[in-house]
């Protein structure tokens, strides 16, 4: 599937937001703040499915 410029930054910001959360869950691992952290980055997973769904719904060079 080709993607325009804008549906591969909106990736790759969420794709790094993600990776910081599961890495700081890493570092806690057995802390609260672990737990917390692998709940926002599955929670930020499916925002970011959300708003590249509804980009390539919108976008003429996506669709």
């Amino acid at each position: 599937m080709k993607t325009c410029r804008q549906f591969d930054t909106v990736r790759t910001e969420y794709e790094r937001e993600i990776g910081f959360m599961l890495a700081h869950s890493q570092r806690h691992a057995g802390r609260p703040a672990a737990k917390s952290s692998a709940k926002q980055a599955a929670s930020a997973k499916q925002r970011m499915a959300r708003a590249l769904n509804s980009h390539v719904g919108r976008c003429p060079e996506c669709g």
